[in-house]
């Protein structure tokens, strides 16, 4: 599946986007507001991507994990959204970017297509939000 916007592509994600998610997962710009923390090893990184891919086929679905690729198929980070109890069409929403990628408006853009998405083709009702009260930037996305 692959959504687009003006500037960026959302695709789900491949094994072969390993490399790409454990830098982005490894960077500590990145981890620094991220609840997740560095990875040990590309192993580590390896088995939330082998969750991820399988999630795919989940019948119902609890997650989507996509790529975040600019106008040029260049990886600049990761959006996913958790699904809650399907009785109330919730669901919590993520995202991180690599920092070369920041103050752009890629992540607002890539938001709010998901929200797109979650509204008008998954029919949710909420779609929730965390993050760090210091993560100012992150707070002006949401």
């Amino acid at each position: 599946m692959q959504l687009k916007t003006k500037k960026l592509f959302l695709r789900e994600i491949f094994i072969n986007d390993l490399e790409s998610i454990h830098q982005l997962h490894s960077c500590p710009e990145v981890d620094e507001f991220n609840t997740m923390g560095i990875p040990s090893s590309i192993e580590e990184t390896n088995k939330f991507v082998d969750e991820w891919v399988a999630s795919e086929i989940e019948l119902p679905r609890k997650k989507y994990v996509f790529a975040i690729e600019n106008s040029d198929k260049q990886f600049i980070g990761l959006i996913g959204i958790n699904i809650g109890k399907p009785k109330y069409f919730n669901a919590e929403i993520w995202y991180k970017l690599l920092p070369e990628f920041w103050k752009n408006g890629f992540s607002t853009e890539a938001v709010n297509e998901m929200l797109n998405y979650c509204f008008n083709e998954l029919k949710l009702h909420r779609v929730e939000a965390g993050c760090s009260t210091e993560n100012i930037a992150s707070i002006k996305v949401l």
